[in-house]
C-alpha cells in the first residue's frame, strides 16, 4: 500500500541541523539572558552557518515557542 502524500505546510522543509541550531540559539539565550538578533548571532557564531540558516533556525525557534520576541525585537527564551 502507496503511502500518503506529506502534509501540506507553509513553514518549509526542516532538516536535522535546523533542530540543532534552534537548540543552539534557545541555550545562548538561557545562558546569556534577553538580547537583540545582532548580538544573537554572534553568541551562536552564525557567520560561519551557511547562508541564511541563522534567520530560519531563530523563526522556527520563535514559531515553536522556544524564543519569545519582546518590546523593540529583543530575543528572550520562553519559560
Amino acid at each position: 500500500m502507496p503511502m500518503p502524500p506529506p502534509k501540506a505546510t507553509t513553514e518549509g522543509r526542516r532538516d536535522r541541523q535546523v533542530f540543532h541550531e534552534m537548540g543552539q540559539i534557545a541555550r545562548a539565550l538561557e545562558d546569556s539572558g534577553p538580547c537583540g538578533p545582532e548580538e544573537l548571532e554572534i553568541l551562536v557564531g552564525a557567520r560561519y552557518w551557511e547562508s541564511g540558516r541563522f534567520d530560519r533556525a531563530l523563526a522556527f525557534a520563535v514559531a515553536d515557542g522556544l524564543v519569545v520576541r519582546g518590546t523593540g525585537g529583543v530575543l528572550q527564551p520562553s519559560g
